[in-house]
C-alpha cells in the first residue's frame, strides 16, 4: 500500500480500544475478516493493521475506490455478524473516513 495526496477513493482509520487480555484474539478477528471478506469486497484497494506495545489499541487503516464502497461492505450480512463479535472483544471502535491532504 502506498499513501499518496493524488488517491482520490475513501482512507477509512479505524481505532479499536481493549485490554491485552483480549488483543490477540480482536486482532485474529480482524485478520479473518480481511482474509476471508473485506478484501473481496468492490472497491477494496488495501489495509493494514496496527497494534500499539501495550496492546490495548489497534489502529485500522484501509482505503477504498469510493465511500458507498465501504459502506456496502458493512451492510453486508457476514460483516455485520462479525462487527457484533468485534464489538465484543473490545471496549469500543471508531471508524473515520478521511482524506489524504498530505505524504510526507
Amino acid at each position: 500500500m502506498e499513501i499518496t495526496k493524488t488517491f482520490s477513493g475513501q482512507t477509512v482509520i479505524t481505532t479499536f480500544e481493549m485490554t491485552p487480555a483480549t488483543a490477540q484474539d480482536l486482532m485474529e478477528a480482524l485478520q479473518s475478516a480481511y482474509d476471508q471478506v473485506i478484501r473481496h469486497q468492490p472497491g477494496f484497494v488495501a489495509a493494514g493493521l496496527h497494534m500499539n506495545d501495550a496492546m490495548t489499541r489497534v489502529c485500522n487503516y484501509s482505503q477504498w475506490a469510493r465511500r458507498e464502497d465501504y459502506q456496502a461492505m458493512l451492510r453486508t450480512p457476514e460483516m455485520r455478524e462479525r462487527n457484533r463479535v468485534i464489538s465484543g472483544l473490545c471496549r469500543g471502535f471508531e471508524p473515520v473516513m478521511y482524506e489524504v491532504t498530505g505524504v510526507v
